[in-house]
C-alpha cells in the first residue's frame, strides 16, 4: 500500500508540473525518471544510461587506462549462476594478484557500458580526499567543515568536523527511507531532478539528535558536505579534482561523468558513472596500498587509515571507516565499497582478491542480501 501511495503522490506532482506548461518539460522528464528509475522493466537499461535521465557534468579525464593483465581463467563456484540470477548482477570482474581471472556481463549489458556507481562513489571521494590532505589543502581532519564550507554556518553541520563527515558521525538527522516519498533522501532526489541546489539542500538541514562524533549513522548527505569541503579547500570543482588527482593518474575506460544538480555541482554521494573495469581498478589500487601498475596514486597511510574501522558503529554485521565498509568479522585487509541495488568493490589483501560487481538488484534491502553477497565474495577469495 505504501508503494501505491507514493506512486499516487508522484503522479499528482507530475500532473501539476505538466499543467504548468512546456517550460517545465525537462524538469518533468527528470522527475518522471526519479519515479520510474528502479522499475523492473527499466532499471537495467537506466543504470547504463543515466545521462539520458538527469543533468550531468563530464569528468575531464585524458588518460586511457592500460588494460590489466589476464591471468588463468578462474573456475567459478557451482552456485555462481544461481547467485548471478538471484542478485540481478549485470557485470562481474574478479582479480587475483592484479590479474583478471574472470570477467562477464549479464542482463543485456556489456563491457562498454558506463554503469552508475551509487554509493561506491563515496569511496572514490574518500580516496581523492586523502590525496588533497597529503597535498596540504586541508590542515587537519579535526578542522570544522565550516572552515572550508562557510555556506554551512547556521546549519546542522556547524559543529561537525571533517573526520565526522568522513565517518558519517555528524549527528545530523536525515531520513534515508527510499520507500517514503517524504523522506530526506527522496526530497534530495527531487531537488536533483528539478535542478535545485545540492549545496543549498545541505545548508538547509538544521536538526541534530546527538553530538558530532558520538555515534555512527549512515547519512548520505554527509558525503556531499565532504565534497563542499574539497571544493572550498581547493577552489576547484569536483569533476576537475577527481580527474586531475585520481582518475587521470589511474586512467579510465570511456568518458566518465557525474550526475549533477541544476548548478553543475556534481552529485558526489552517488552520481559517478564509470565502466565496470574502472571499478575493478579502484579495488586493485587499494589492494596494493594505493599503487596501480607501479604508480603510487593514493598515499598508502590513507589507504590503511580509511579502510580501518574507526566510526562508532553499533554492534552488528558491518563497521565503517572513511566512506569504506568492513564486515564486523573482517580479517586484516578485508573491506569494500557498497552501493544500493548491488554495486560492490570487494578487497581481500591477504588472498590478493578484488571483486567488482554491478547490479540491478531490486531486492537488495531484503534480509540476508548483504550476507549473500559477502559469502560469494569470500568464496571467490578462497575464504
Amino acid at each position: 500500500m505504501k508503494a501505491k501511495r507514493i506512486a499516487a503522490i508522484g503522479l499528482v506532482v507530475l500532473v501539476g508540473l505538466g499543467a504548468a506548461g512546456f517550460g517545465y518539460r525537462d524538469e518533468l522528464g527528470r522527475l518522471r525518471a526519479t519515479m520510474t528509475l528502479f522499475d523492473e522493466g527499466e532499471i537495467v537499461d537506466n543504470f547504463s544510461h543515466m545521462d539520458r535521465l538527469f543533468e550531468t557534468v563530464p569528468i575531464p579525464v585524458t588518460t586511457r587506462a592500460e588494460p590489466l593483465p589476464e591471468g588463468p581463467a578462474m573456475e567459478m563456484p557451482a552456485e555462481w549462476q544461481d547467485w548471478l540470477d538471484r542478485r540481478a548482477v549485470t557485470g562481474a570482474i574478479v582479480l587475483r594478484n592484479g590479474e583478471v581471472v574472470h570477467e562477464s556481463y549479464h542482463l543485456g549489458t556489456g563491457s562498454e557500458d558506463l554503469r552508475i556507481s551509487w554509493s561506491v562513489a563515496k569511496s572514490y571521494l574518500s580516496a581523492l580526499f586523502g590525496i588533497l590532505v597529503a597535498q596540504g589543502h586541508v590542515d587537519s581532519l579535526d578542522d570544522p567543515v565550516v572552515k572550508y564550507a562557510p555556506q554551512l554556518k547556521g546549519s546542522a553541520y556547524e559543529g561537525a568536523t571533517i573526520r565526522n563527515v568522513l565517518q558519517m558521525s555528524t549527528g545530523v538527522v536525515f531520513d534515508e527511507d527510499y520507500l517514503d516519498f517524504w523522506s530526506d533522501i527522496n526530497k534530495m532526489g527531487r531537488i536533483l531532478a528539478l535542478g535545485g541546489s545540492m549545496d543549498g539542500f545541505a545548508a538547509g538541514l538544521t536538526e541534530t539528535d546527538q553530538p558530532p562524533g558520538e555515534r555512527w549513522r549512515y547519512v548520505s548527505i554527509d558525503t556531499h558536505v565532504l565534497s563542499m569541503v574539497a571544493r572550498g579547500a581547493t577552489g576547484k570543482q569536483l569533476p576537475d579534482l577527481l580527474a586531475e588527482n585520481l582518475l587521470d593518474p589511474m586512467g579510465t575506460y570511456g568518458k566518465p561523468y557525474y550526475l549533477s544538480d541544476g548548478y553543475d555541482v556534481a552529485f558526489a554521494l552517488g552520481g559517478l558513472n564509470l565502466m565496470l573495469r574502472d571499478y575493478a581498478r579502484l579495488g586493485e589500487m587499494f589492494r596494493d596500498g594505493g599503487r596501480l601498475q607501479g604508480k603510487q596514486i593514493v598515499p598508502e597511510d590513507w589507504v590503511i587509515e580509511s579502510t580501518t574501522p574507526s566510526a562508532r558503529t553499533a554492534p552488528g554485521r558491518l563497521q565503517y571507516g572513511y566512506q569504506w565498509w568492513m564486515p564486523s568479522d573482517a580479517r586484516d585487509g578485508e573491506f569494500m565499497a557498497r552501493g544500493i541495488y548491488g554495486q560492490y568493490v570487494y578487497v581481500d589483501r591477504q588472498s590478493g582478491t578484488v571483486v567488482a560487481v554491478t547490479g540491478a538488484d531490486r531486492r537488495f534491502r531484503e534480509a540476508g542480501a548483504f550476507d549473500d553477497a559477502l559469502q560469494m565474495f569470500r568464496r571467490l577469495a578462497g575464504l
